[in-house]
């Protein structure tokens, strides 16, 4: 038979109901809490996760909710949520939503049946009506109608910055290229805070905006740049829509650098270890990670949180934009 509570109770020298009120977080003397932890430690006794989750109505589980696991973004962002969980003692669920918004409804009813404690989502599909500032929910890059906690950077300084590298580089007539979802995210400031840029520094610019899910990138990007001739500086709303831009280009005869410089955004790379895969404004996703994690615990917790975080974004150059 295992270790039980009554044994770290004994060995503690206190009562079970002390340590059980230690195990589930209530607060007991500083004193006391060192000699329960002592003993947990010397027994090797670990709590019955399941028992506990019935009396504090807590799974110590958080679920991320994700369009995909095959974008590099996101991806990436559920290792960071995922880290900064597990310092708090908390484990994490994952949602891959694939496009499917009857998903997402069944993980909300998760929070609901106590399944889930909460949940940190990045979502673009029809569920604003399952949202409500009652549900433990932290959105990324995303607000409903009502006032519901989201975490975002700075899309719209992100634009602006981008515009404004490129123009630094020389770039006479620049091109914005990016997809337009049919839900209100922040994303698109990236798009406003470009042209914006442009507008305020008298640059001709042009914008390409494709309706989402797109399933054919390269056609309407060839057929935009059949008509627009002139242009030497490209913006594009991800890492991933530069690439495609690149190979669209490519079959056109146009060669990055030597034709056009090229910014993506979010800072995708194909390994930790390795450099962006395009000149990108780089999202802080550990920062975001973290910021949301602190958000929903709080949320949790029963604690009043901020209905807004933004956080900053940098400009890295890696190969498809020259020197300065």
């Amino acid at each position: 038979m295992g270790v039980t509570m009554k044994d770290v109770a004994a060995l503690a020298g206190v009562g079970v109901g002390t340590v059980s009120r230690m195990i589930n977080d209530v607060a007991v003397k500083a004193s006391t809490r060192k000699k329960v932890e002592a003993a947990i430690k010397e027994l090797n006794f670990e709590p019955d996760a399941s028992a506990r989750a019935l009396k504090t109505k807590r799974s110590q589980t958080i679920a991320l909710i994700l369009p995909t696991i095959w974008h590099p973004f996101f991806s990436e962002f559920a290792y960071h949520v995922e880290e900064s969980l597990s310092k708090h003692g908390y484990k994490l669920y994952l949602c891959n939503a694939d496009g499917d918004p009857q998903k997402e409804y069944d993980y909300i009813q998760m929070v609901k049946q106590s399944k889930v404690d909460g949940i940190i989502g990045i979502t673009y599909s029809d569920i604003d009506k399952f949202v409500s500032t009652n549900l433990p929910f932290v959105s990324i890059d995303r607000h409903f109608s009502e006032a519901v906690t989201y975490v975002t950077a700075d899309n719209f300084g992100g634009g602006k910055l981008a515009a404004e590298e490129l123009d630094k580089r020389g770039c006479q007539k620049l091109v914005y290229i990016g997809g337009i979802n049919q839900y209100p995210n922040e994303t698109t400031l990236r798009a406003d805070g470009f042209e914006a840029y442009c507008k305020e520094h008298h640059i001709a610019f042009d914008s390409l905006k494709i309706p989402e899910p797109i399933a054919d990138f390269a056609t309407p990007i060839k057929a935009f740049f059949n008509q627009v001739k002139a242009f030497d500086g490209i913006f594009c709303v991800n890492d991933t829509m530069a690439i495609e831009v690149m190979a669209a280009l490519k079959t056109l005869d146009k060669a990055v650098l030597r034709d056009y410089q090229l910014i993506g955004f979010d800072g995708t790379k194909m390994e930790s270890s390795r450099d962006y895969m395009v000149s990108t404004i780089v999202q802080p996703k550990q920062e975001m990670a973290a910021a949301a994690v602190d958000l929903i615990l709080k949320k949790v917790a029963g604690e009043q949180t901020e209905n807004r975080v933004i956080l900053p974004v940098t400009f890295v150059s890696a190969g498809t934009t020259k020197d300065v």
